[in-house]
């Protein structure tokens, strides 16, 4: 069955979409645990990051960069932090989350609350920073 997250490549579910090529698709967490939360994920229906081969997962990290950049230069966090956790969903990803005070605490149960106006315009300012 597919995931969550192949719905949504597919466009079968909406989402606030960053970036995308062949491989790779980049869109805000719904449940966001900071301003600019996005999710970073294969094309490839993987359920578990490390067994994309090598190739793979570096090339996931290098179209993570520049989108980890728009965020810093969108939203000037101290850093962008990288993190996977890989329990929520079976396909492979990775959450850029930015950080925006020392003790901020980001972890993937705390969301913060924006608007489908405010989700889009987060977008649109990450986009536009790429």
């Amino acid at each position: 069955m597919a995931s969550i997250f192949s719905k949504i490549i597919k466009g079968e579910i909406p989402c606030y979409k960053i970036a995308e090529d062949e491989k790779h698709f980049a869109f805000l967490d719904i449940n966001p645990a900071a301003k600019g939360h996005t999710l970073v994920i294969p094309k490839k229906e993987t359920d578990y990051i490390f067994d994309l081969d090598s190739t793979e997962l570096q090339e996931l990290i290098a179209f993570a960069r520049p989108i980890a950049r728009a965020l810093d230069s969108a939203f000037s966090p101290l850093r962008t932090g990288i993190m996977v956790e890989g329990l929520e969903v079976p396909h492979a990803h990775i959450h850029l989350i930015p950080v925006y005070h020392k003790a901020q605490n980001f972890s993937l149960g705390k969301k913060e609350d924006f608007s489908s106006d405010e989700m889009a315009e987060i977008a649109s300012q990450i986009r536009n920073a790429l």
